[in-house]
């Protein structure tokens, strides 16, 4: 694949890092583009400072020689969305327009969009309408301009590179610091966790496959588990040393058991075989945000 040229929007971030590093591993010709410098290495791929809200900076970013695009800049923290909807729309539609509108005018052969469960959702506030509205302007895309896509539903992301965004990472980091956690729910809440690099490579696979041209996949792990036993499994792996409340009374925005409510625009989930098993993928996080903290004290 070294002959085609992807574009990684948001690829200094969380899950699009991961990304980055699976299209290098592959040997695609890799250029990231963020307002923030890549954190991890990225010696095999470019980097273009560029602002989803500008399109002049989109079109220069994107030029007559990209074949893929990649879309996973945006806002992607839900309650984040919940205080900031004129923002949420801003980033998460608007920039996606100023993307598909560079695409479409440099002739780009494919767009994946890193779209998420809440979707198609009743819970997801201004987060989930805004994912459902870029979907459909993606659909339309395609309709009236030939723009191929996939798009990506994912579901509960963790991994390493995360930050105080990431539901896991805020678990993890209270466990540590403050030696409890504060569950905003009752712990019945069910969620199927993948970590993030299984999530990468199934974001390059479907680039492989072209039966996943112009539909809607779904990622979540394979591993469905109670939030009240993801809790119990972080406590049991700190030695006990971790305090855990529930306050069901704050749990609002988010799903219980599902995500998904009936809609005739249905999606394929794709799976990944092997996998990350969680509590290795939680051990390994722990020990990351850990090191995290002491650099935090050592430069205080």
């Amino acid at each position: 694949m070294q002959d085609k040229k992807v574009i990684v929007f948001g690829g200094s971030g969380f899950l699009g890092s991961y990304v980055v590093d699976e299209l290098a591993k592959r040997g695609y010709n890799v250029t990231i583009a963020d307002i923030y410098e890549p954190r991890h290495d990225t010696r095999h791929n470019a980097f273009v400072h560029c602002d989803i809200t500008d399109p002049s900076a989109i079109e220069e970013t994107i030029t007559q020689d990209t074949d893929i695009v990649y879309n996973f800049a945006g806002l992607a923290d839900l309650n984040d969305a919940i205080k900031m909807p004129v923002t949420t729309f801003q980033l998460n539609v608007m920039g996606n327009i100023n993307i598909l509108e560079a695409c479409k005018k440099r002739g780009v052969e494919r767009f994946v969009y890193a779209s998420s469960a809440y979707a198609f959702s009743k819970k997801g506030s201004f987060y989930g309408i805004s994912k459902h509205t870029s979907e459909k302007i993606i659909e339309e895309y395609f309709s009236r301009y030939g723009l191929e896509y996939t798009i990506v539903r994912y579901g509960s992301l963790y991994g390493e590179r995360a930050d105080h965004h990431n539901g896991i990472y805020k678990i993890l980091k209270a466990a540590l610091e403050d030696g409890k956690i504060v569950h905003k729910g009752d712990g019945e809440e069910v969620r199927e966790y993948i970590h993030a690099s299984d999530a990468a490579r199934l974001s390059v696979d479907i680039l492989e496959d072209r039966r996943y041209i112009n539909e809607h996949i779904i990622l979540t792990g394979v591993e469905r588990l109670k939030m009240r036993d993801l809790l119990y499994m972080i406590k049991e792996i700190l030695d006990d040393r971790v305090e855990i409340e529930f306050n069901a009374k704050e749990y609002k925005g988010h799903y219980r058991v599902t995500p998904y409510h009936f809609h005739p625009n249905l999606a394929k989930k794709l799976v990944t075989n092997p996998f990350i098993d969680l509590g290795q993928g939680l051990v390994d996080c722990i020990r990351n945000i850990n090191d995290e903290i002491t650099r935090d004290n050592e430069i205080r």
